[in-house]
């Protein structure tokens, strides 16, 4: 089996993700990423492990304990609202909302967005 290190690695480049932007992502500093992802260092917090597997798209307890696939299709997938993703209710609505989009409307919302915080 896979250390945690490993895993964390893993599922970050299937998400093709540097670990600066994982970092960001997840609300820590990049540092906080080699860490987990270096043989015999720090391991992530239950929430962070929780915001990693939301942000790459892998099942919890494969990142967490090694059992299972690092797949993870819509049948298993993990809703971020459920796992404390979102900060308020607004968060969790609009959450909810976006991952029921097909991804091609996903992408203009997302560009929506960010034109208007701009």
């Amino acid at each position: 089996m896979a250390s945690m290190a490993l895993r964390i690695r893993r599922c970050r480049t299937l998400a093709r993700l540097s670990q600066g932007e994982l970092a960001s992502r997840v609300g820590v500093h990049r540092s906080a990423v080699t860490q987990w992802e270096r043989d015999g260092g720090t391991h992530p917090s239950i929430e962070h492990l929780a915001a990693i597997s939301v942000t790459t798209n892998v099942p919890f307890e494969w990142l967490a304990t090694g059992r299972g696939h690092p797949a993870q299709g819509p049948e298993t997938e993990v809703p971020a609202v459920a796992m404390d993703y979102a900060v308020d209710e607004m968060e969790a609505r609009l959450l909810e909302v976006v991952r029921r989009l097909p991804k091609s409307k996903r992408h203009a919302i997302c560009a929506l967005i960010e034109s208007i915080v701009s």
